[in-house]
Formats: structure tokens, sequence, C-alpha cells
């Protein structure tokens, strides 16, 4: 091709990009578009984002559009609403108008929009309304899980002991012992920590959460239809999910030929059941391809508390973070000045003692820990939902909304059928609601007098008619596990290594964490005076629901 050839093809190009661009501008500011930066044709805001931290991104588009903020991923037109206020707005207030889910490429190719996660309209409603009712009949809401978790427990800390002491990682160990929890509730069977199986699954769980907040997981999302005819990490991926889905299988199959439709046994068998009580007039919900969906999300979604366990043991641990602050400044333990020299205790420490303490005074070093005993102990329950709130396992939120109509938010107009991204970390970090979001303070769910405080802006599990049905269980499974591992073990940095690190490893629909190892030790607590414990029985146990009722605007 001639050079001058070439050159017209090129500014004709940039021409028409200008042109299309223009027009798209045009057209946002004639319908009271919510504000944003300017997208690229085909590739809308693509070149803008950071996909190895997009919430940080967002963070910064929201200091300069404010808190609702027009985005394009390809030809998906996007609205972030960034802050706790108008996360709160759409995901409680006006929870009826963005119920319905967005598209998510990444979970269609896999579920096909059936399922907990991705269906929407009747099928969305009574897959949840039995789950919820299943799930209180087959352990949440019954004293049986709180025993079942007990009984893990107990495995878990006989595993934790065998390492003597020694470095060692514990994510693997921990993903078998909170994943046992979901597979009782679905399968009505627990795997041992050795089952080659079991740790098969577990291993690709775990690479399909990082594959997923991956660079190649988020272009999926935005340009699917390019990425599936490329090869790369989104590939394995779903391989993976192949494999995921035939493991479920068998267990569908196992399930159905040992049905006792008078009995069932777990949730898998009282969803074969209502299948064949509705099999002359089948709804959308109860088919075999919306179980299997069902299974899945309710799998993936239980092993997934796991990415929420590893990182509170390093929180216990001595030392500090790289790359982040636990409290108002260098030096300083809660905002309070440092005691004089010698050198002040690592912040973590401190945290550690204060729970350790409120382990001794009201279990002891013997008595397993038990739910009751969460009412008595107001610092380990702020430390346990610091925790979350610091770590922030996942950023963005699962849940991405579509607008049923023409709507207003924020003082602009929300076209039907656009994607609307509420960014769960910003209320999390909202200083509104955080003195020092930036912090790890356990006193942000403190109140003067050091019980136990609330905070409406704690959204960890999502809020509204849409957030996660299993935060019962994983709270208690925080609970039980924590407070048994800091009784029995000290748990320390290995000699030489440098402090840990709890930057995400890889951040985007969830954060990573760094790989890590930590010695467990066996605690050898201090002779005390002997002073009075509470019991369980003294400590009468919260309701344990299902699903708590959604944040309610004042």
């Amino acid at each position: 091709m001639e050079p001058a050839g070439a050159v017209t093809i090129i500014l004709l190009l940039v021409l028409a990009a200008t042109a299309l661009a223009a027009r798209w501008k045009k057209e946002r500011r004639n319908r009271n578009y919510p504000p944003g930066p300017l997208a690229l044709p085909i590739i809308g805001n693509l070149l803008q984002l950071r996909a190895a931290d997009t919430c940080k991104t967002f963070r910064k588009l929201s200091e300069k559009y404010g808190p609702v903020f027009a985005l394009r991923f390809g030809s998906e037109r996007v609205v972030v609403v960034f802050g706790y206020e108008v996360v709160r707005e759409v995901l409680v207030n006006r929870g009826d108008e963005f119920t319905d889910r967005g598209r998510f490429p990444l979970a269609e190719k896999t579920n096909q929009n059936l399922g907990l996660f991705m269906s929407n309209g009747e099928t969305w409603t009574q897959t949840r309304r039995f789950t919820l009712t299943t799930l209180r009949d087959f352990g949440m809401g019954r004293r049986s899980v709180e025993e079942q978790i007990q009984e893990e427990t107990r495995t878990l800390l006989r595993e934790l002991a065998r390492t003597q002491g020694q470095p060692f990682n514990p994510a693997t160990l921990l993903s078998a012992a909170v994943g046992n929890a979901i597979c009782r509730i679905l399968f009505g069977e627990r795997f041992g920590y050795g089952d080659e199986e079991y740790r098969l699954v577990l291993r690709r769980l775990a690479e399909n959460f990082r594959l997923e907040s991956s660079i190649a997981g988020q272009l999926y999302n935005i340009l699917p239809g390019l990425m599936d005819r490329l090869p790369g990490p989104h590939q394995t991926l779903f391989r993976n999910n192949s494999f995921l889905q035939n493991f479920l299988a068998k267990k569908v199959a196992e399930h159905e030929a040992t049905l006792d439709l008078g009995a069932p046994r777990d949730f898998l068998d009282a969803f074969l059941c209502r299948m064949q009580q509705e099999k002359g007039n089948p709804g959308p919900a109860f088919r075999r391809e919306n179980l299997q969906a069902t299974l899945f999300d309710m799998f993936v979604a239980g092993d997934g508390e796991h990415q929420r366990h590893p990182p509170l043991l390093p929180d216990a641990a001595a030392g500090a973070p790289r790359g982040g602050r636990w409290d108002g400044a260098p030096g300083r333990v809660g905002g309070t000045p440092p005691p004089p020299p010698p050198a002040p205790t690592p912040p973590l420490s401190l945290s550690a003692a204060k729970v350790r303490g409120e382990i001794e005074r009201v279990m002891g070093t013997e008595r397993p820990p038990a739910l009751g005993d969460r009412g008595a102990m107001p610092y380990t329950e702020a430390f346990i939902h610091e925790a979350q709130r610091y770590l922030d396992l996942v950023p963005l939120g699962f849940i991405r909304g579509t607008v049923k109509r023409d709507t207003q938010l924020g003082g602009f107009t929300i076209p039907k059928g656009c994607t609307i991204y509420p960014v769960l970390s910003s209320a999390l970090r909202d200083p509104r609601h955080f003195k020092n979001p930036e912090a790890f303070d356990p006193r942000h769910f403190l109140d003067e007098k050091g019980g136990f405080k609330k905070s409406e802006a704690f959204v960890p599990f999502s809020a509204g008619k849409r957030m996660c049905v299993g935060e019962s269980l994983a709270r208690a499974q925080l609970f039980l596990f924590l407070t048994a591992i800091l009784q029995r073990f000290q748990l320390r940095h290995p000699p030489g290594r440098p402090r840990l690190d709890l930057r995400p490893d890889v951040s985007g629909i969830m954060n990573i964490p760094r790989p890590f190892e930590i010695c467990f030790s066996p605690s050898e607590p201090p002779p005390r005076p002997a002073m009075p414990r509470r019991t369980p029985a003294q400590n009468p146990p919260p309701p344990f629901t299902a699903s708590p009722p959604p944040l309610v605007p004042k």
C-alpha cells in the first residue's frame, strides 16, 4: 500500500472514531446520563481500567466524577455506584428495581443464567425461597450445625498440631475444613483431608478464584466473544468448571440411586424430592439443569469462604503488614500513644493478646468454644468483623444489577438495560462510617464502653434481597475456628522471614491473599488466679437464621 493511501485510511479511522465518541457523548448529555471518562469505540474504557486493581481505579474515578459515574465495557453500558449511601440505595432502599442480574459472561458460560447467582425472575425467586427453607431444615438454624463445626474444628486442630510449630501454609487445610461444612449440608457427608478427589476439587476451585480475578478473567467479562476464540488462562477456568460439574453430577447420580422420597437426608435429596413433586407441572426452578447450577453455586460459595479464613491467622500473629496500616499512625496501636521504651509490642500481638484474654476469661483453655460465647466476647467479635472489613474479600461484589426500566439515581437518568456495579468495598472503606478506613482498628466495632457495636456499612456479604444466603454459616465458622485455634496455639512468624504482606496477590472480583507460612506452636498460658468462667448456658446464642433480614433504611 502506498504511504499516501495508508495515511488516508488512518485519518478516516481517526475521524470516524472521533465522530462516534462525540455522538455518544452528546447522547449521554441529552439524556442526563451520569458523567464519566470518554469511551473508545469497540473497547470502551478498557484501557483506562487497571485490571490488577479495578477497585482502585473506581475510587479515583469517583473522586473525579462523583459517587455515580458511567463507563463502557466493550459495548456494555455500565453505571458504577461508589460509597455507602448510594450502594445502600441500590441494594436495599430500591432493591426491587435492581434485583435482576446483569451480564456476567464468566458465570453465564457455566450456569446459563440458572442457579442462585445468575438466575432472574421466577426461577430466582423459587430457587432462593427453596434454598433458605432447606438450609434451615438441614443445618443452619439448628444446633446440629454448631456441633458439626465443632467436630470439624477438632479434626483441624489435630492436623495443625502435627506441624509441631514448623513453618506451614494452612490455606489448603483450612479450605478442606471450611468446605466440609457445606458438603455436609449439600451431600450429607464430609471428606477426609487426605481424600485425593476432594483435594483435587479444592485445588481446581482455588485456581479458579485466582483466574476469575486475573486480567484474562476480567477481559473475558468485557469481550467474551473475542476471548472465546483465543487461548489463555480463561480456558483453564472453563476446564476446571467442567471438572467440578462432573464431580457434582456424580453426587446427584449417587443420591438418585438411594433416594427415599419420604426421608430426605440433605439439600440434594430435598431438591430431588421437590423435582418429583413438580413432575406433573414443572416450574422453572425445579429442573435438573437448575439443580446442577444451584449445587455449583452453593459449593463454590461455601468453599470460597475459606478465602476469609487464612487472612485471619496472620492477623492474629505478631507483626504488622507491609503495604498497609493497622492503626492511626506508625508506632501506634488503635490510635493510642506508644508506650515508653523499650519499643512497643507489634500491633497485631496486642490484638491477638486481647482475643486470647477473652478466650481465657470466658472459656478457659480446655472447654471448646461455643456460639453462645459470642455475647461475652465483644473484642473478639470486633476483631473478626474488622478483619473482614479490612481484608475485603469481594471488593466489587458479585452483584451486577440490570435496570428494569428507565430510572433516576443520584440525580441522573439510568436507561433500561444498563448494568449497575455497586462497589461493596466503597462501603467497607467509607470514612463517614469508619474513622480510619485504611487502618486495621477493631475499635470500628466497639462502643465507648468496650461493647460490640454493629455498623450498617458492614456489607461483606452484600445486602438486600441478593445478600449471601450462607452468611450465618460463614460467621459461625469464623468464630469457632478462630477462637479454637487461638485457644490451642500461639501463632508466630517463621524465624528470619519478612513480615507478612497482607496486600492481595490478585485483586479483581476477589482479593486473593498472598501465599504465606506461619508457625502453630502449642499455647502455654501463664498461671493465673482462678476466676469464674462463663458457660454456654450463661451466654445463650443469638438467633441463628439462614439469612439475616436486609438492612432497613433509617
